[in-house]
């Protein structure tokens, strides 16, 4: 579906109901739109606020600024990304019209990105935006309708998805990492560099400021996080965290060594105010918005009390004087056993035409979740238009993550011991696999090996997304 082969619609279409406005739930209300539908994106906020979000703007970023890897050769995401803008994208698009510098990374200025997502979504004439809360399952004269509420969906909406579905929805913690004023940032202990000083989009090979420590200080700042005040959590918050987004100090807990080789590892990076003293661990900030003057801790998502991040935080060099513009924070994360609720389309197995898009649907990463609104705004659109629509080939990024929502593991009495469906980011494990030509007269072993097969996957993956956006396009050229 391409906004060139657009036809004269009728008036008198019936749109297609889209809850939340978000990431997932504003791409997926720009795909439908782009293809000719009419679209009513309903959003509560500022109708109702969550504890996460503090404006009422359109695909709001709570929690980092990264799209992480913008490298669309040896990294899955990156290949995401790409995939992304090939279809055209609003997502993709308002985040490369607003990047900072990261490293390798596509971060984005969160309040210019979500200004542009919402002028685009506000000024599409298919487009209406509807400031309201939606408390139950769209009614049945909704035929064609997604619900991506992400994360935060609301208690009523979420008890209704919980009725329908039969089963109880499953939850984890997000948390929010705190961002720092650059200007209480002592330079002369900290320094800007990239890890391995690589340049991506935007960047400079540049684009961290790396705070350094020592052994003991290392030492005496993990006993600091083990000994911290934490957030008491309510009876009905008891559920467990996704890997990916872990609090700090529940990874000092699995052990004193666990961030010195997670997101404080020291490795690509050398002190320039010392360059003969190799440091212990690491913490990185990285640019937060356009105008550089907020960093955000990477990897420092909390569930500290307040009081006790700023002492906390302030014991890292290079933070001494630090003044905070947001301390950390959690908020709970809702999502579907997708695999046993939704079919291939994302749709609802016991009804027709109600589809489930983003975070809620059990992917992890805010790419991850304005890919399946990008899916699912698609799937919602040849529905109401009466043309088929065939999968993304498993062989693509696309297809890979969709797989995983609708075609993971279900946990059942019959394999005991199983894991049940988790959250996943997109990742070359959920790809299919690729024979890797061999060099002539060369064998490529461990680490050569591994990039040559990563290479090759993200080659094939482009390759094949190219000819499904074709073969849409074409399909709907020859009607």
């Amino acid at each position: 579906m391409h906004s060139a082969l657009l036809r004269p619609i009728s008036a008198a279409m019936k749109p297609i109901h889209i809850i939340g406005g978000g990431l997932a739930g504003s791409e997926a209300a720009w795909q439908a739109a782009q293809a000719g539908v009419p679209v009513v994106l309903h959003e509560m906020r500022p109708v109702r606020g969550t504890d996460a979000h503090k404006t009422d703007g359109l695909a709001e970023l709570v929690c980092s600024n990264s799209f992480r890897s913008d490298d669309a050769e040896t990294n899955a995401v990156g290949v995401l990304h790409a995939e992304m803008r090939l279809a055209g994208s609003l997502i993709m698009s308002s985040g490369d019209a607003n990047q900072v510098p990261a490293g390798g990374a596509l971060a984005v200025d969160r309040e210019g990105f979500s200004e542009a997502v919402t002028k685009a979504l506000e000024a599409h004439p298919l487009i209406t935006i509807a400031r309201e809360e939606i408390t139950g399952l769209p009614p049945e004269e909704w035929d064609e309708a997604i619900i991506a509420t992400g994360p935060l969906t609301a208690p009523a909406l979420a008890e209704a998805i919980s009725a329908a579905t039969g089963s109880e929805s499953l939850a984890f913690f997000d948390a929010i990492a705190p961002i720092v004023h650059f200007d209480t940032i002592n330079l002369d202990i900290a320094w800007f560099q990239s890890r391995y000083d690589k340049v991506g989009p935007g960047g400079t090979g540049k684009d961290y400021i790396n705070c350094p420590m020592d052994k003991a200080q290392y030492e005496a700042f993990i006993q600091a996080l083990l000994d911290g005040g934490k957030t008491e959590f309510k009876e009905w918050e008891g559920t467990p965290y996704f890997d990916g987004c872990l609090p700090i100090e529940v990874m000092a807990e699995r052990g004193p060594e666990t961030l010195r080789h997670g997101p404080m590892k020291p490795m690509g990076l050398t002190n320039a105010h010392k360059p003969d003293e190799k440091p212990y661990a690491v913490v990185q900030l990285r640019q937060d918005n356009a105008l550089g003057t907020l960093y955000n801790m990477v990897g420092f998502q909390t569930k500290l009390k307040y009081g006790e991040q700023t002492h906390i935080f302030r014991m890292i060099p290079g933070l001494e004087t630090a003044e905070f513009a947001r301390l950390g924070g959690l908020h709970r994360n809702t999502y579907l056993n997708s695999p046993a609720l939704l079919d291939g389309t994302l749709q609802l197995k016991t009804r027709t035409g109600l589809r489930f898009a983003g975070q809620i649907t059990g992917c992890e990463g805010y790419v991850e979740s304005a890919a399946m609104g990008l899916i699912a705004g698609r799937f919602a659109a040849a529905a109401r238009l009466g043309r088929p629509l065939t999968p993304p080939p498993a062989t693509t990024a696309f297809g890979a993550l969709l797989n995983h929502i609708t075609g993971g593991h279900i946990l059942s009495e019959d394999e005991p011991g199983k894991r049940s469906f988790q959250p996943m980011n997109v990742n070359f494990g959920l790809f299919p696999p690729i024979e890797v030509p061999k060099p002539e007269g060369k064998r490529l072993r461990g680490k050569e090996k591994t990039l040559a097969k990563k290479r090759a996957m993200s080659a094939r993956a482009l390759a094949d997304c190219k000819a499904w956006l074709e073969g849409a396009a074409a399909e709907i050229a020859a009607e």
